[in-house]
């Protein structure tokens, strides 16, 4: 009898961590084809073929096309949020080396938040499909973006009551550090390279000094910016 019950009581554990492999199974799958093929080309029958599951099945735990690629957009938007805050508690509070941190923090927030596998797999389907599909994007603009940009502001809200940083607008702020530091990168990444170590850190180099000299405390504002270097050398 106790053997029975405890199989019962393992049977809906085992059949729930099958759906919850199946469910991963099918986002897995449908970002890899909705990457290679976008929205609009994609198709469930190649989903569900990359997957090993049925049409049925997919429709079974997604509605239609729509829902799963919000599912897979979202799943992504996880995994980068988490990075995303783990990059932020490296963010410095005091006005100490001010530029060398800000740089180190610039160059990771890159490296591990835009030139990753899910912020590049994010750009590209925003660059492809975000205009023709708007809609689908809307929690994308707000987990990611708008995220990032408030958690940017706050900090440097804070740094300034430090003392470090001279700002009016926060939130503006938080958007120019932001464009400083993909203006060096773009280029190689709208064609799908992958930045370097060497790149990464000229292109964070160049946006915190250009930074600091709009948001610097003037006593701490370089006389003359050093010429900046560029990333393709």
């Amino acid at each position: 009898m106790n053997k029975i019950s405890s199989v019962a009581n393992k049977a809906p554990k085992a059949s729930s961590s099958g759906q919850c492999a199946k469910r991963m199974s099918i986002v897995e799958s449908a970002a890899d084809v909705f990457c290679m093929q976008g929205f609009g080309g994609a198709s469930i029958d190649e989903i569900a073929a990359l997957a090993c599951v049925s049409r049925q099945t997919i429709y079974n735990h997604y509605r239609d096309k729509e829902t799963l690629f919000m599912a897979v957009v979202d799943d992504v938007m996880n995994r980068a949020n988490a990075m995303l805050f783990s990059i932020l508690s490296t963010f410095p509070d005091k006005a100490d080396n001010l530029e060398s941190d800000l740089t180190a923090f610039s160059m990771k927030l890159n490296k591990n938040c835009v030139c990753n596998q899910d912020g590049k797999f994010l750009r590209r389907l925003v660059q492809t499909e975000g205009e023709r599909y708007p809609h689908l994007f809307e929690s994308w603009r707000q987990q990611g973006p708008l995220k990032i940009t408030n958690s940017l502001a706050a900090l440097f809200a804070r740094l300034s009551v430090n003392g470090g940083l001279k700002i009016d607008d926060f939130d503006l702020a938080a958007r120019q550090f932001l464009a400083l530091g993909d203006a060096d990168i773009r280029m190689l990444t709208l064609f799908g390279e992958m930045p370097t170590d060497e790149q990464l850190q000229t292109a964070a180099q160049n946006a915190v000094r250009t930074f600091l000299r709009a948001y610097g405390k003037a006593e701490d504002r370089p006389v003359k910016a050093p010429a900046p270097e560029s990333v393709g050398r």
